[in-house]
């Protein structure tokens, strides 16, 4: 069997996924734009995302189980029963986007933004911080 090609950039991943492709583990792509996109149940475990820009983008199941998503913008993005379970989510942008029934077990969630996101019980997140001065 012969081993997949690697994935050099944001367009030739959805290329891919439009292909039919779905095994994209542990792929490494630094701030790709895939604002949007359609990668519904795609496995993105372990994938390596910094900075990526997933805003708007439908990620619903998709497993993005340990991937590393620091500083991404997820904002409005579908996340319904996607698997974050381990992912690095630190200084994210979730605002607005939807995790209903997504797993989040020992993700990583520090200083990430959850302003108006649904939470994985249905539930909408008002919570927000007030600057000190």
């Amino acid at each position: 069997m012969t081993e997949p090609q690697p994935i050099l950039s944001a367009d030739e991943l959805i290329e891919r996924y439009n292909a039919g492709e779905r095994d994209f583990k542990g792929i490494e792509l630094a701030q790709p734009d895939l604002s949007g996109a359609d990668l519904s149940n795609a496995d993105l475990s372990l994938a390596k995302l910094p900075g990526a820009n997933l805003s708007g983008a439908n990620l619903c199941g998709v497993n993005l189980n340990g991937a590393v998503l620091q500083r991404a913008n997820l904002a409005n993005a579908d996340l319904a029963g996607a698997n974050l379970s381990l992912a690095d989510l630190g200084f994210a942008n979730l605002s607005g986007a939807n995790l209903t029934g997504a797993n989040l077990d020992m993700a990583i969630l520090f200083r990430t933004r959850l302003r108006g996101a649904t939470m994985p019980d249905g539930s909408k997140n008002q919570i927000h911080r007030r600057r000190q001065r």
